[in-house]
């Protein structure tokens, strides 16, 4: 049976495109007792909290190693997701919705509000919120089997341990009927492993991005089925998303994306100028999946 439509209450008047994406996907009910497993705050368990009956973020982020400290200007193994603005490729908003929105930067005939790109670190709570935080293993999570009816992880599966194991916690604790929705980076099934490179060169600790294929066999392979998948291309400008990087690896990036844009070897990241600044594409996914009796 369909769930109603999502109401997403803005933050600060506006909620990143990429972010109510999600939560459509989601399609979260007020009875919904949701477990999010990632850093244990952020947008996501955020924005869901007022639309479930209760939302508990698990922090499952591993403690920093010595070998995660940076070296030679490098930054941490470990690096946070959301940093600057994001476009979607493709948006279906017409121009009269896009220049209603007031103070927005037009890119290529798209005016693009700054407010409604860019996701807000903790968006401001739009209505009761009865929400938990704790710190756990995301491989063993302190939870009886089927204990959620919605378990989420956004961009922090491969950076939470084994994500094998991990997508078996999260199935387990998932009741039937269920689901579990994984949001993260993947590439196209014959788009090559290129793009790791630049990733690598951000942070040493980069995993390497799954083709979308590998990544749906991950999650039967784990004990779920896809019930939904949802794929699309998202623009990013570069400096936000290398703030923190030491200057050396920054100017490598910089130099080997402005190179393709001059017509140079192929980074995978598909870079172009907008408005002057330097920006580069990433691929995201949403699966749905729910836990096979």
């Amino acid at each position: 049976m369909p769930h109603p439509a999502t109401t997403v209450q803005e933050t600060g008047g506006t909620i990143a495109p990429h972010l109510r994406r999600l939560l459509e996907f989601v399609e979260p009910d007020r009875d919904d007792v949701c477990l999010d497993v990632a850093r244990g705050g952020g947008p996501m368990p955020a924005a869901l909290g007022p639309q479930v009956r209760h939302m508990t973020a698990v922090d499952a982020m591993p403690a920093p190693s010595a070998a995660d400290r940076p070296r030679d200007g490098g930054r941490m193994g470990t690096v946070e997701f959301g940093t600057g603005p994001v476009r979607i490729t493709g948006d279906a908003r017409t121009r009269e919705e896009r220049d209603r929105t007031p103070g927005g930067t037009r890119v290529d005939g798209d005016l693009l509000p700054a407010s409604a790109t860019r996701e807000e670190r903790r968006p401001r709570r739009s209505g009761p919120d009865q929400r938990t935080t704790v710190k756990a293993d995301a491989a063993a999570l302190p939870y009886r089997d089927n204990s959620f009816s919605l378990v989420t992880a956004r961009f922090s599966l491969y950076t939470l341990g084994d994500p094998d194991h991990v997508l078996r916690e999260l199935l387990r604790v998932c009741r039937p009927g269920g689901r579990v929705i994984i949001a993260d980076l993947v590439r196209g099934n014959l788009a090559g492993p290129d793009r790791d490179r630049i990733e690598r060169l951000r942070d040493p600790g980069h995993p390497g991005t799954p083709s979308i294929a590998r990544l749906t066999e991950m999650i039967t392979s784990a004990g779920g089925s896809i019930r939904r998948l949802d794929v699309f291309t998202v623009e990013r400008p570069v400096e936000p998303w290398l703030a923190g990087t030491g200057e050396a690896v920054a100017e490598r990036i910089r130099t080997a994306l402005l190179s393709e844009v001059d017509g140079g070897p192929r980074t995978g990241s598909k870079p172009r100028i907008i408005g002057g600044e330097l920006w580069f594409t990433q691929s995201w996914a949403h699966v749905a999946a729910e836990p096979i009796p």
